[in-house]
């Protein structure tokens, strides 16, 4: 009788091996750093902040941090899987100068802040010219999506507070760049805010829009070729009235709070006025319609305003609500846009549901949680996590195709970043060999030829 051992191979383990790199994939975000310039970006605009006599550049310091969140790490100390692998991300420092550094910039307030942005915004620039085809600009427009996140705090953290779904924590408002079907999309606000922050404070995303403006090259920055969607928290008379105001003219497609006399006014729309609603494929779909409203609906809202209404058969076991109609689920938004069918408009609009896969993948580098205890530290967290998100968006923009393209953190984490490889000295050359036998090597291998491909900034 045979000795049963489990179902997998019994192995010995023991310390002291030489040559083996974990987290060989993050090269791969190293060029990504290398290629846009971002590490020359970032240590030019904390320089002010360099002590004379420091060893660790702080811009270093801090893109050291972005890298370890951008691996999965979800505090400052996490940045020691840098420092375990040198020959792969160079000097990284003690996690006493990771926090020194991290105090000293939340001491600087606004002249960092808007420091770190500038250097974003300038590179973000120089990305999307390198990206060509593949930019979110390709096609004329940029879209980007605003929306409030709320981030659940563990102990009495600065401006932690009770939020609307009955939590603690605090409710930063986010602002995305989207990608559209085929990638994934970039953040360009993060407005820390606390948890008892209203959903549809118009002042917070006035100032939120402002954050996002100020990332994107400078011709996109008004016009109507960017376009700013939100979700029913941005329905209200300010913000509307600053998207639409002489010399911004910005596009917007906003979501808007059935009213009683919104309610009112789809009661009376006559069935032939009902357009079937479109899916992306320009298929129908199946049980919904749209219809645009007029008259004392847009009473006081900005000239040119259009009110969009969509009913739609809830789904098995949903409740109706009270602004329901007639079965139906009615959500309604406002947008600027002319000559455009407003079934295409819907769907535009509707696309918006892009930004809870962004929030997903933020939740996933970092934004799970806020570490520190002060909130000024805590906003050059956010910093850091758009850094991540950042270079986590560029890397498939620049590098990767097909499927991968539009793969969320944590699958690069374990496809790509996750692999192990063989350091090798040679030649007064250092390459890391990728086991052959993992599935996805030709991946890093293919993205890495794309990244040395690319023109070295400046």
């Amino acid at each position: 009788m045979k000795k049963r051992i489990g179902s997998y191979p019994c192995v010995r383990t023991e310390g002291g091996g030489r040559g083996v790199v974990s987290q060989a994939g993050g090269v791969l975000l190293v060029e990504t750093v290398r290629k846009t310039g971002l590490d020359q970006a970032i240590s030019a605009a904390l320089a002010p902040w360099r002590k004379s006599r420091a060893v660790h550049d702080p811009g270093k310091v801090l893109l050291d941090v972005a890298l370890a969140v951008a691996l999965g790490g979800d505090c400052l100390a996490d940045v020691g899987m840098l420092r375990a692998e040198p020959a792969v991300f160079g000097p990284v420092a003690s996690d006493p100068t990771v926090s020194r550094l991290i105090d000293t910039l939340a001491a600087g307030g606004n002249r960092v802040l808007t420091a770190l942005r500038q250097a974003r915004a300038h590179v973000r620039a120089c990305v999307w010219r390198l990206a060509g085809e593949a930019a979110p600009d390709a096609a004329g427009q940029v879209v980007v999506d605003l929306d409030g996140v709320l981030v659940i705090a563990h102990s009495e953290k600065q401006d932690a507070a009770a939020t609307w779904k009955k939590t603690f924590g605090h409710h930063p408002l986010m602002g995305f760049v989207d990608h559209g079907r085929g990638g994934s999309g970039e953040p360009v606000a993060g407005l820390l805010r606390p948890g008892n922050a209203g959903s549809n404070t118009a002042a917070d995303h006035i100032e939120a829009a402002r954050l996002a403006l100020a990332q994107l090259p400078k011709k996109y920055r008004r016009g109507r070729q960017t376009l700013i969607r939100t979700d029913s928290g941005g329905g209200t008379h300010e913000f509307v009235d600053w998207l639409s105001a002489r010399g911004r003219w910005l596009s917007y497609s906003v979501g808007m709070t059935i009213t009683d006399a919104v309610h009112q006014a789809v009661l009376k729309v006559p069935a032939s006025a009902w357009t079937p609603a479109i899916e992306p494929d320009g298929e129908i779909r199946d049980g919904a319609w749209v219809a645009e409203l007029d008259g004392d609906c847009l009473k006081g809202w900005p000239k040119g305003m259009r009110l969009i209404v969509r009913k739609e058969r809830p789904h098995p076991g949903a409740q109706l609500r009270f602004t329901d109609a007639d079965g139906m689920r009615l959500t309604c938004f406002a947008s600027n846009t002319k000559n455009i069918p407003i079934a295409a408009l819907e769907l535009r609009h509707r696309q918006r549901a892009r930004a809870e896969d962004r929030i997903r993948a933020a939740r996933a580098t970092g934004l799970r949680n806020l570490p520190l205890l002060e909130a000024a530290q805590n906003q050059i967290w956010l910093e850091i996590i758009q850094i991540a998100l950042d270079l986590l968006a560029w890397l498939p923009m620049l590098a990767l195709t097909g499927q991968a393209r539009v793969w969320e953190p944590r699958r690069l984490r374990v496809r790509l970043f996750s692999a192990a490889a063989q350091l090798v000295t040679t030649g007064r050359r250092r390459i890391l060999r990728l086991a052959r036998h993992w599935p996805w090597a030709h991946v890093i291998t293919d993205a890495l030829n794309r990244l040395h491909a690319l023109p070295n900034p400046g």
